[in-house]
């Protein structure tokens, strides 16, 4: 079974919001998943309230082999750059 750390689309139409998950590649992109790991507003407009991860169960995810997607890889990298509160 292989592991992809992936965003899960929600939200309305034109406002979309995304979830960070962790599923099986085989699965939907908005089908079953095994954690759900964060969340992503593209639509917002204060960068804090843009995306929200929890980087702790990422890393564990990814040690026991999980990949990201490309786009997940960008945000993850985006928010370990941004000062935390």
């Amino acid at each position: 079974m292989s592991v992809v750390i992936r965003l899960s689309r929600t939200g309305k139409t034109n406002t979309p919001l995304y979830r960070v998950t962790v599923a099986d590649q085989r699965r939907w992109r908005d089908g079953k998943f095994l954690a759900r790991v964060g969340w992503y507003n593209p639509c917002s407009n204060e960068p804090k309230s843009r995306i929200k991860l929890d980087l702790t169960k990422i890393d564990d995810w990814i040690k026991k082999g999980a990949r990201p997607t490309e786009t997940v890889s960008k945000l993850i990298g985006d928010y370990r750059k941004q000062p935390q509160q």
